[in-house]
C-alpha cells in the first residue's frame, strides 16, 4: 500500500485555495453605470449618471400637463459610451429621442421636445459602455 506524500498533498492544496481565492466570480470590479432621479418643486425633474463602462436603463413615468417639454443634458469628462435620452407621451408617441457619444462633440443637447398628449410621460435614459458622468433634466414646455 502506498503512502500518499503529505508534503506535495499539501502544496498543491495550497495552490488550489490561492487559484480559487484570486479568480473568483466577482463583478465589483466590472463596469457599472447608476442613474438618479430627483423631482423639482414644480414638477420638474432630472438627474444625473456615471458609469465605468457599463450599460443600463432607467424609466421614469414623470406627470406633464402640458404638450411638449424642455430638455437640457450634458456629459462630461467621457471617453467612450453612449447617452440617450428617449421620451414618449401620454399615449405612448415619442416626441423625443436625442443621443450623446462620448469623446466627441458635441457634448450637450437641448431644446424642446415635439408636441403631445399630456399626462404621464415616459422618460428613458439609456446608458451604452458609458464612461464618464453627465446630467438631464426635463421642465413642461410651453
Amino acid at each position: 500500500m502506498k503512502i500518499p506524500n503529505f508534503k506535495q498533498l499539501g502544496i498543491l492544496t495550497a495552490m488550489i485555495l490561492f487559484i480559487a481565492t484570486f479568480t473568483s466570480c466577482s463583478d465589483d470590479d466590472g463596469p457599472t453605470v447608476n442613474i438618479t432621479v430627483n423631482e423639482g418643486p414644480s414638477g420638474d425633474i432630472g438627474g444625473d449618471f456615471t458609469g465605468n463602462g457599463g450599460s443600463g436603463s432607467r424609466t421614469i413615468t414623470w406627470s406633464n400637463n402640458l404638450a411638449t417639454a424642455d430638455y437640457n443634458a450634458d456629459i462630461t469628462a467621457t471617453a467612450s459610451g453612449k447617452f440617450q435620452i428617449i421620451v414618449a407621451d401620454a399615449n405612448g408617441t415619442v416626441v423625443l429621442d436625442r443621443s450623446l457619444n462620448g469623446g466627441s462633440e458635441p457634448d450637450s443637447i437641448d431644446g424642446v421636445t415635439d408636441a403631445g398628449e399630456p399626462g404621464n410621460w415616459t422618460v428613458t435614459i439609456n446608458l451604452e459602455s458609458f464612461n464618464g458622468d453627465g446630467s438631464y433634466s426635463l421642465s413642461a414646455g410651453n
